[in-house]
């Protein structure tokens, strides 16, 4: 079975507002970041199914017979399928050698390629092919960079199967699947989150999928259709920091401190409500100074909001002063305790402002990257529209 070469591409994903709030009730906002994870799906006659995942050094390769293994049943093609499937998922996990306490990033990237290979194609005759994947994204900094590969092989592995149609038109750069076509998309790339994360919010594969901006409430994911395209700075500050912890130590104080922490959630709460309302009103009338200083005031709002919950870090605030110290205005994003922070960048900020920031924070250790907000979701590309360095990568291999 042969399928066509294609290349696809999905952003990464950053938190504007609600960090810990939205885990108890309250409103967050996700944007996607113009940082991206490309994918390049090319057909091979080798008898052989080969992964390449050059930033995180990992290099497979299958036999078809010997995948063909793994399924120990026929059945029609699942492309409408919603529910994980545990039994192929631990028979893969068998096939592989991987023990439930040895996920580390290459592990994980491999089960959720396969999964969604075995699951697309397994009712037929499984296809040669050679899979190359190149991200912008750092992983494990809170960025989505699991959920940006999860959302590229479901939309590339679909397309190869023929479940979605190919939407790139001759001569046209990029293509945009259809609601019905992304939502698809959207549900395998979730079953490729679970493996990797077990209990996703799905958030991340949602922003990876439609792009923009999300609001997220109670589980539920409202997509934005509309949102103005933001320059940012994006701050890694290579602090580790845990989740988990970060998420139990919020609980904590709310529980130690109900009246106080209840109200602070509620502000952060109408943080994120004002930020929205502000961020489509950019998109039906004339863009103001008066909208950047809004948002630049919630986003030092917030900041302080989350030092109070006790997630804030050193570092962080490092990130802060050297940006304010230039009239620029950060925040931390995700989970907080180190990781990642955002600096809103008006329209009329002179480039040079912007490169001394960028020196300066690097010169703090930390890694920074000019870039935006709000752009599209997963697309369809042809090699003429991706960074040549980019498509270099993905040719070599």
């Amino acid at each position: 079975m042969f399928v066509r070469d294609l290349i696809v591409s999905a952003p990464g994903k950053a938190i504007l507002h609600g960090e810990h709030a939205v885990v108890h009730g309250k409103v967050a906002l996700a944007v996607s970041l113009n940082l991206r994870t490309y994918l390049k799906l090319k057909s091979t006659n080798n008898g052989k199914v080969c992964v390449c995942l050059p930033n995180i050094n990992t290099f497979l390769s299958w036999d078809l017979k010997d995948l063909k293994k793994i399924l120990t049943h026929s059945s029609d093609k699942r492309a409408e399928v919603k529910r994980l499937d545990t039994e192929l998922v631990k028979r893969i996990h068998e096939f592989v050698g991987v023990t439930n306490g040895n996920l580390d990033t290459c592990n994980m990237a491999t089960l959720s390629f396969l999964y969604i290979y075995l699951s697309l194609f397994g009712a037929g005759e499984l296809p040669g092919v050679t899979m190359s994947v190149w991200s912008e994204l750092p992983t494990g900094a809170g960025l989505g960079s699991s959920a940006a590969y999860s959302v590229c092989l479901a939309a590339a592995l679909l397309s190869a199967s023929g479940a979605i149609s190919s939407q790139l038109k001759e001569g046209d750069h990029t293509g945009r699947w259809s609601q019905e076509d992304l939502e698809l998309i959207n549900s395998w790339a979730f079953q490729g989150e679970m493996i990797i994360h077990g209990n996703p919010s799905g958030v991340d594969n949602a922003v990876g999928t439609w792009g923009g901006m999300l609001r997220f409430l109670a589980g539920k994911i409202i997509p934005l259709s509309r949102v103005p395209l933001l320059r940012i700075l994006l701050t890694n500050t290579k602090v580790p920091r845990s989740t988990k912890v970060l998420v139990a130590k919020v609980k904590d104080k709310i529980n130690k401190f109900p009246s106080i922490m209840n109200p602070l959630l509620d502000s952060v709460d109408a943080v994120s409500c004002t930020c929205e309302k502000v961020l489509v009103e950019m998109t039906c009338e004339p863009i103001t100074g008066e909208h950047y200083s809004i948002l630049e005031e919630l986003i030092d709002i917030n900041q302080h909001h989350l030092n109070v919950m006790g997630v804030g870090h050193p570092a962080l605030d490092v990130l802060c002063r050297v940006t304010l110290a230039r009239g620029l205005h950060s925040k931390l994003t995700g989970a907080g305790g180190g990781g990642c922070g955002i600096t809103l960048l008006r329209p009329e900020t002179d480039s040079s402002v912007v490169q001394s920031t960028v020196q300066e924070l690097k010169d703090c250790g930390f890694d920074c990257w000019e870039t935006s907000i709000g752009g599209p979701g997963v697309q369809e590309h042809s090699p003429l529209s991706v960074k040549q360095d980019i498509v270099r990568i993905l040719d070599s291999y």
